[in-house]
């Protein structure tokens, strides 16, 4: 197999596989990412910080090893970056904020170091946006990050500079994170592969602001790749107990439910009142349903568990907002108590949403989280019925670059109609509430030109069904397509 073959857009596991028999040295393979940059990330601007001089070393020292016999791991000399929020050594992780621009870890998140452990090549960061907290990435730092099928949309976010350093082919994988779509929703923009795990079993530690050390309720860290099974590769190796709990318990994922595509039993959403999709993306999802039933796949539509869709929203977003508020100050949680009052009113309305969580007494937060954990029974019911959920990842295909203010006040258009955009939110939750895994896939390019990803969301713990279900879609109908203007 040549180089040529593999770089830049080829799969990690046959990079590495290249390397470890002696097909393509590490270094060769760094250098060839290197140059990459040096020609396509001035018009991205999607990697924003470098450690060449380290990375060449670590490269180096990996040719020598594997020369000697000695592989480290899975990931033995492969080139890879990873999310600007990581702690690495010697890196700033600022979150995009200015008052972090000097803030240099003295060593790596825990995640970081098990991917350094497999023995990869770390050569740089990705950029974010401020606070991890929108679906496009810019910040005062580092500036914005572009779309590498259209610069002049947003990559998405918040792992909006993984995905687009994955779709243009600057780097052999991406390490993201995941609270509300920030690995999926960049993964459908920018038509790459991405992974939310189920919750708790890759540890977060390290992976904070610098002042903070616990990890958030419903937060999660994933990979990003132009491969399906560079996801289970990746998600092999981050997993499993952190280091405080390590003594106490090991990680043992379940095997993939089906191997065989037509055994799945599917069920498949194209559309939700509260967050409607527009025709270019519910078009590809059609496709879709219609392969899948001419493959034999049992697939039911408009399948969903036994609970309201709108108050499954509303407990998401409170308890996404309790989860964030501790970025507020005390007096405006003293304003919000002011503003909305204890108690919680029948409304959609984001902000107030927001207000209401960041507000709230934990009483109120113990509440719903009752009612969170019948949800969670819930889609256990569900998922005995179905081995998947297919459904949008976002309402539309990738945005125009928005940078307005306040951010839950921006419009997009669906199928020419102006609508919040913050509504999109609706197909981060039924996941990410429940700590259910869900993987991204490209299935398609719409009219516009722009990839379309579709969402795989299944039970608690069957990370690898939908990874595998990602797989056999990769391999029967669409796979990763690069950017046409970074494909050469």
């Amino acid at each position: 197999m040549s180089s040529s073959s593999l770089l830049p857009f080829g799969s990690a596991a046959n990079i590495a596989n290249a390397i470890r028999n002696g097909f393509l040295s590490s270094r060769e393979a760094l250098e060839h990412f290197i140059g990459r940059l040096d020609s396509h990330n001035a018009s991205l601007n999607a990697v924003v910080t470098l450690r060449l001089d380290e990375a060449r070393a670590e490269a180096d020292a990996a040719d020598r090893a594997r020369q000697r016999g000695g592989i480290m791991g899975p990931l033995h000399g492969v080139p890879m970056t990873v999310k600007e929020s990581f702690r690495l050594a010697g890196t700033p992780t600022t979150w995009g904020l200015e008052k972090f621009a000097h803030s240099i870890p003295t060593d790596d998140a825990v995640a970081v170091r098990r991917l350094k452990e497999a023995g990869a090549v770390i050569f740089g960061k990705t950029n974010v946006p401020v606070l991890l907290a929108d679906w496009q990435t810019f910040n005062p730092v580092y500036g914005t990050t572009n779309n590498p099928w259209d610069v002049a949309r947003s990559p998405g976010g918040s792992s909006g500079g993984a995905a687009a350093a994955i779709a243009a082919g600057l780097t052999g994988l991406e390490l993201g994170t995941d609270i509300g779509a920030s690995i999926r929703n960049p993964a459908h923009y920018c038509g790459v592969y991405g992974h939310k795990p189920t919750f708790g079993i890759v540890s977060q530690s390290g992976h904070a602001l610098p002042d903070v050390v616990s990890e958030p309720d419903m937060g999660v860290i994933g990979p990003l790749a132009r491969s399906a099974s560079d996801l289970a590769l990746v998600l092999g190796v981050i997993s499993g107990p952190a280091d405080i709990a390590n003594r106490g318990w090991r990680l043992d994922l379940p095997a993939p439910r089906k191997t065989e595509l037509s055994a799945f039993r599917v069920a498949f959403l194209f559309d939700a009142p509260n967050a409607p999709v527009d025709t270019e993306v519910a078009q590809q999802l059609q496709k879709l349903a219609d392969f899948l039933r001419d493959s034999g796949v049992q697939v039911t539509e408009n399948a969903w568990p036994n609970f309201d869709r709108d108050e499954m929203y509303r407990l998401y977003v409170r308890l996404l907002r309790s989860t964030t508020s501790r970025n507020h100050t005390s007096a405006e949680v003293l304003r919000f108590r002011e503003e909305v009052g204890t108690r919680f009113a029948d409304t959609d309305d984001y902000w107030w949403l927001a207000r209401e969580a960041a507000a709230m007494g934990h009483r109120d937060w113990l509440l719903l989280n009752e009612l969170r954990h019948r949800i969670r029974m819930k889609w256990a019911a569900f998922f005995q019925d179905f081995d998947v959920l297919v459904c949008p990842a976002a309402s539309t295909t990738a945005v125009t670059h928005d940078h307005s203010l306040p951010r839950h006040e921006r419009r997009i258009t669906i199928n020419g109609e102006p609508v919040q955009s913050i509504h999109q939110m609706f197909w981060a939750s039924m996941a990410t509430l429940a700590y259910l895994p869900a993987t991204v896939a490209p299935i398609g390019v719409g009219n516009s030109g722009l990839p379309v990803g579709v969402q795989i969301i299944g039970a608690q713990y069957d990370d690898h069904t939908t990874i595998e279900f990602a797989r056999l879609l990769e391999t029967q109908y669409q796979a990763f397509t690069a950017p046409p203007a970074f494909a050469a």
